[in-house]
């Protein structure tokens, strides 16, 4: 799934990325509020953590266009300014949540993780599809019981798939949110993606709707 990373602390921004990539996700990171409301109104975006004092536009300024021009998605807001009144005006503003700095690593990954699975209507940490069992808090995955090694873009292909069960995805949106904005992406590459996960979880598990995308089928109630 691909983050949004809005902070203008160099340091504190490659941290905070290297976080995010070793947590399954990858993430696009820039450092001014102009830059950023031109990204989360053109890109798709699984979530975005959204720093206050910026460059050029404030944040909340950022987050209010966002939410005007109909961005839906989740924000977190990350900033050193820590006054109640100022968290009020954020969650007014339209953010989802809210993280003071300084904070541990750990916590701001479970609040994006559960602002993820919440956006994809999934409040489990754990998924299970067809007898594939993933768990979201430890990466891990089983088929049938027996535990499976997946490589991280195997991962986050299999994850984005099965927290939206039942609904066809397509080509497009699955280069999206498993690739990086400045990642060169080969035309092919979800095709041969799809094929190595199929190889380990069943050839049948990813369905094909052609001309349409991809489809895992949720588990009957």
């Amino acid at each position: 799934m691909r983050i949004l990373l809005v902070e203008d602390d160099a340091r504190l921004a490659a941290s905070v990325g290297r976080a995010l990539e070793a947590a399954g996700f990858v993430h696009d990171w820039v450092e001014d509020g102009e830059r950023a409301w031109f990204l989360g109104d053109t890109e798709h975006y699984a979530a975005v953590i959204l720093d206050l004092g910026l460059p050029r536009l404030d944040g909340l300024s950022v987050l209010r266009r966002w939410r005007g021009a109909g961005q839906r998605f989740p924000v977190l807001i990350l900033t050193a300014r820590g006054e109640w009144s100022e968290r009020v005006e954020g969650i007014d503003a339209g953010a989802d949540d809210y993280l003071p700095k300084p904070f541990r690593m750990e916590e701001l990954l479970a609040r994006v993780r559960a602002l993820v699975r919440r956006a994809a209507g999934q409040p489990s940490p754990v998924i299970e599809c067809g007898g594939v069992r993933l768990d979201t808090c430890r990466m891990t995955v089983t088929r049938d019981g027996v535990p499976v090694h997946l490589s991280p873009q195997e991962y986050r292909l299999a994850c984005y798939l099965m927290q939206h069960a039942g609904r066809v995805v397509s080509q497009g949106e699955l280069t999206e949110q498993l690739y990086a904005q400045d990642f060169e992406r080969d035309s092919n590459a979800i095709e041969v993606l799809v094929g190595r996960v199929r190889r380990k979880l069943g050839s049948e598990w990813i369905q094909t709707r052609r001309g349409f995308g991809y489809l895992v089928e949720p588990d009957a109630d």
